[in-house]
C-alpha cells in the first residue's frame, strides 16, 4: 500500500513522476501528489484526492520546469483522505513523502509544540522532526538519520530540500525503497516496476540503511553514516508485462495468462519421464532434508489459503511429517513452539508483507530454517530467508491475486515432491503429481477458453445478490476459502467459504432465496457427501453453482461447470480458475473497479 518515487536527472520531473506513480496504483491509495524543485531552487507541490488522472489536472493547470522531484500515493492511516493530508507533506527546508507507520509520532508531536501542523498525519511530525534537527551547517543526510533514530514504527522516506538541490535522500525500515541508476539520472520508487522503461539497473535497499542520490551517484549508508558497500542488480520484468495487453483490465489478463505464467514457474523444476521434482534455492542439505519432521507455512489472504492446499498435497506425499498453515498476523503474537528439524515456508506474492515479514524474523530469531515462497524479485523476504524459491509468476497489477495462488500452490507442492523422494515416500504418488504438472499449463489454458463465456453468463445471473457460501471438501476446501475471498474482494458482495462438512454446525443457517452457494465438488472418495450438502441446501431454497470435475455423475443445482480434464489431483486448481473468473465477472456487472477495489492494497506493508 502507498507508493513512492523520486527523480533526479535531465528530464522534466512532473513526468517522470506521474509516469512512475501510474504504475504503482496497483498498490492501492486514495489521494496523490508530488512536489518538485526547478533550477532556482524554488519548489512546488501538486496534490489531489482520487485517482492519478485528478493529479495530472492540477500540474496541468501549474507546470513546473524542475528536474528534481518526489512523489506519493497515499492510503489513509492517519487522518481522512483530504488534500491536505496529502503526500508530500512540508516543514521549513523539509520536502518528504513516506511509507509506514510512525508509531510515537503523538509524543513527538507534544514535543514540537512550536510547530502549526497543518496535517493529522505521522509523516508530517516526521517532516518537522527532521527539519528541527536540520540547522545551519548540518547536512541532510545527517538531520534524517538523527531523525529517524528517534522514530519507533517502519519508514521508507525520500526527502529533498531547497538548500541542497543537488540530491534526494533516502532511507528504509520495513517498507520497500529500490533505486534506479541510470544514465544521468536516478529513479526512486517503492517498486522496481515503476523504474521499468527508465533503467534496468537498481540498488534495494536494507532496513536500516540511508542512501544519497544524485544524477550520477548513489552513496549508501547506516543510520550511523558509516558508508556501506552496494551493488546495482538487474530488474527482472518489461513494460509488456505491467500493461493491459489489449484486455480490459489487469484483472482479467492475469487470470488468462496463467498457462504461460505457470510454465515459468515450473520450468527446469520437473522430469515428467523420471516422474521427480526439483525445487532449487531450498539451501537444505540431503541430511537436512532426510530428517525433516515439521513444516510451518506461514501466510496471509490468498497466500495463506495457498498454504493451506498446499498442504493437503504434503500431506499426502510425506506421511510422516507434521504440517502446519498459521495465518501470519496472528502467529506472529502467538507463544509458538517449533520443534527440531522444523522449516518454515515463508509464502508472499510481493514479499514485503508486513505480518508475513515479521513472523520470518521471530523464526529466525528460534534457529528454525527458513524458505521464501516470493514472486517479487529482490523483495525484503527474499533477502532474508535462509534459502527459498521465487515462482516467476510475473508481475501481478490487479490487487486481487490470482497467478501468484496457482504458482505458490505449484511451488510448495514441488518442494512437498523433492522432500518426499528424500524421505523414500510413494513414489506412485509423486510420479502421477509430476504427470499432472506437466499437463496443468494446457489445461489450466482449456479450462479458461472453454468455460470464460459461460462463467460470463452465469456472473450476470448472480451478480443482483449481495452474499453467496462457498463449500467445499478436501482440497476443494481451500479453494472455496479463496473463491469466497475473490468475490469479496472484487465484486464487495458478503461471501464466506467453509468446509461442506460444517453447514450443519452453523452456516445452513444463512440459506435462504436471497443467498447463493458456490459448491466446489471433487470426483473423488467424499463426493457422495459433497452431493448430500448440495441436497440440504437446496432443500432450503437455496440457489446453487456447482463447479466440479465429474463429468459422468448425476447432480441436481441450478448452474452446473463441469470440467472435462484428466487432471484429477490437481484439478482444485482448475476450479479455483473457474472462481477466479467468476469474480471478475460479477464485479464488471456490478460496475466495480476491477483492478483497484475499494480500501484494498497490493502490497501490505503496515499492520
Amino acid at each position: 500500500m502507498c507508493g513512492i518515487v523520486g527523480y533526479i536527472g535531465k528530464k522534466t520531473a512532473q513526468d517522470v513522476l506521474l509516469t512512475s506513480l501510474k504504475r504503482l496504483e496497483y498498490r492501492g491509495y486514495d489521494s496523490a501528489g508530488i512536489a518538485t524543485l526547478d533550477d532556482d531552487n524554488q519548489p512546488q507541490l501538486a496534490r489531489a484526492v482520487g485517482k492519478i488522472s485528478e493529479l495530472e489536472q492540477v500540474v496541468q493547470q501549474a507546470p513546473h520546469a524542475g528536474h528534481l522531484g518526489i512523489g506519493h500515493t497515499r492510503w489513509a492511516t492517519h487522518g481522512g483522505v483530504t488534500t491536505v493530508n496529502a503526500h508530500p507533506h512540508h516543514v521549513g527546508d523539509i520536502w518528504l513523502v513516506h511509507n509506514g507507520i510512525i508509531e510515537n509520532y503523538k509524543d513527538l508531536k507534544a514535543e514540537l509544540s512550536d510547530v502549526d501542523f497543518a496535517s493529522d498525519t505521522d509523516t508530517e511530525v516526521l517532516a518537522a522532526l527532521i527539519n528541527r534537527e536540520y540547522t545551519a551547517g548540518v547536512k541532510l543526510q545527517d538531520a534524517l538519520a538523527k531523525a529517524l533514530k528517534r522514530v519507533r514504527g517502519t519508514y521508507g522516506v525520500a526527502v529533498f530540500s531547497p538548500r541542497e538541490p543537488e540530491h534526494i535522500v533516502v532511507a528504509r525500515l520495513g517498507s520497500p525503497l529500490v533505486i534506479g541508476v541510470g544514465q544521468g539520472e536516478t529513479i526512486i520508487a517503492s517498486d522496481a516496476s515503476a523504474l521499468l522503461g527508465y533503467t534496468r539497473e537498481a540498488i534495494y535497499l536494507n532496513d536500516g540503511e540511508l542512501a544519497v542520490c544524485s544524477r550520477d551517484n548513489v552513496d549508501v549508508f547506516n543510520l550511523n553514516l558509516q558508508h556501506l558497500n552496494a551493488h546495482a542488480e538487474t530488474i527482472q520484468g518489461d513494460l509488456a508485462q505491467i500493461q493491459k495487453g489489449g484486455y480490459d483490465h489487469f484483472l482479467l489478463k492475469e487470470i488468462m495468462e496463467q498457462a504461460n505464467t505457470l510454465q515459468n514457474t515450473l520450468s527446469g523444476r520437473i522430469d515428467p519421464q523420471a516422474g521427480t521434482m526439483r525445487l532449487g534455492g531450498t539451501n537444505l542439505s540431503p541430511q537436512e532434508l532426510k530428517t525433516l519432521r515439521h513444516i510451518v507455512i506461514v501466510g496471509c489472504g490468498t497466500a495463506y489459503y495457498a498454504g493451506l492446499l498446499a498442504s493437503y498435497y504434503m500431506e499426502q506425499l510425506i506421511p510422516d511429517i507434521t504440517v502446519e498453515v498459521v495465518i501470519a498476523s496472528e502467529y506472529r503474537y502467538r507463544s509458538f513452539h517449533l520443534p527440531a528439524h522444523s522449516v518454515a515456508l515463508i509464502v508472499s506474492q510481493s514479499g514485503e508483507t508486513a505480518d508475513t515479514l515479521a513472523c520470518l524474523r521471530e523464526i529466525k530469531k528460534r534457529g528454525t530454517k527458513t524458505l521464501g515462497i516470493v514472486n517479487v524479485v529482490g523483495s525484503t523476504i527474499a533477502r532474508e530467508v535462509d534459502g527459498g524459491t521465487y515462482v516467476h509468476a510475473g508481475p501481478e497489477i490487479s490487487v486481487a491475486s490470482t497467478k501468484a495462488f496457482t504458482a505458490q500452490v505449484v511451488a510448495m507442492l514441488m518442494f512437498a515432491g523433492m522432500v518426499a523422494e528424500s524421505h523414500g515416500g510413494n513414489k506412485a504418488l509423486i510420479s502421477e503429481l509430476t504427470q499432472e504438472l506437466a499437463m496443468l499449463p494446457a489445461e489450466i489454458d482449456n479450462t479458461l477458453k472453454t468455460h470464460q463465456q459461460t462463467i460470463e453468463q452465469l456472473a450476470k445471473k448472480y451478480a443482483k445478490f449481495d452474499d453467496a457460501l462457498y463449500l467445499g471438501r478436501d482440497t476443494a476446501y481451500p479453494v472455496a476459502l479463496e473463491g469466497a475471498l475473490k468475490l469479496k474482494e472484487v465484486s464487495y458482495l458478503h461471501a464466506e467459504g467453509y468446509a461442506s462438512g460444517e453447514l450443519k454446525h452453523g452456516p445452513i443457517a444463512l440459506v435462504d432465496e436471497t443467498f447463493f452457494e458456490v459448491f466446489d465438488i471433487l470426483d473423488n472418495w467424499l463426493f457422495e457427501k459433497s452431493i448430500g450438502g448440495l441436497h440440504e441446501v437446496r432443500a432450503r431454497g437455496g440457489k446453487t453453482i456447482v463447479f466440479t470435475n465429474a463429468t459422468d455423475k448425476d447432480i441436481e443445482a441450478d448452474d452446473i461447470v463441469r470440467l472435462n480434464t484428466p487432471i484429477k489431483h490437481l484439478a482444485p486448481l482448475l476450479l479455483n480458475n473457474l472462481q477466479q473468473l467468476f469474480a471478475y465477472y460479477v464485479a464488471v456487472q456490478r460496475g466495480n473497479d476491477v483492478d483497484q477495489p475499494r480500501n484494498l492494497a497490493k502490497s501490505v506493508t503496515v499492520e
